[in-house]
C-alpha cells in the first residue's frame, strides 16, 4: 500500500526501477489495484515495471486509508 500512496498523483505511465517498488507493483497489479507491464514476478532481474493506472478497486483503497484516524 505505501507504494500505492505515492504514485497517487503520479502522471502515468510511470517507470519505476527500484527491486523493491517493483516487487510492490506485483503484489499491486495482482490484488487488482494497478494496471502495470511488469517483469515476472519469479525473475524481476532488475527489471524496471511500467505502471499505466490505478484501478478503481486501488481508488477506493486509497480514499478508505485516508478516511482512518
Amino acid at each position: 500500500m505505501e507504494l500505492l500512496r505515492r504514485i497517487e498523483d503520479a502522471s502515468f505511465p510511470l517507470v519505476i526501477a527500484d527491486e523493491k517498488d517493483v516487487r510492490s507493483a506485483i503484489v499491486l497489479e495482482a490484488a487488482g489495484m494497478i494496471k502495470a507491464q511488469l517483469p515476472s514476478p519469479e525473475r524481476p532481474d532488475g527489471r524496471p515495471a511500467v505502471i499505466f493506472a490505478i484501478t478503481p478497486l486501488g481508488r477506493r483503497r486509497l480514499n478508505e486509508g485516508s478516511a482512518q484516524p
